[in-house]
């Protein structure tokens, strides 16, 4: 979701909240780093979500974020 207002409106069972544009929930076209990272923290959201309409905001930036170094550092690399 890119926007909290119409997650809670909409009532979503679960949400991740972005700062990107509407239409690119998962970030920027041909931006793999910043793609898996949304993924995973939709994942983690839909893996660690104790109740209905729990919602998530995201701390990451439209290409703002050095998603390459974020990757590398959740993944120890």
């Amino acid at each position: 979701m890119v926007d909290r207002q119409k997650a809670a409106t909409m009532s979503v069972p679960r949400g991740l909240i972005l700062r990107f544009p509407f239409g690119r929930p998962f970030g920027a076209p041909g931006s793999p780093d910043q793609h898996r990272i949304v993924l995973e923290d939709a994942l983690e959201v839909l893996s660690t979500a104790s109740q209905p309409g729990h919602i998530v905001s995201s701390p990451y930036r439209w290409r703002r974020e050095d998603y390459a170094a974020i990757l590398a550092q959740r993944h120890g690399k």
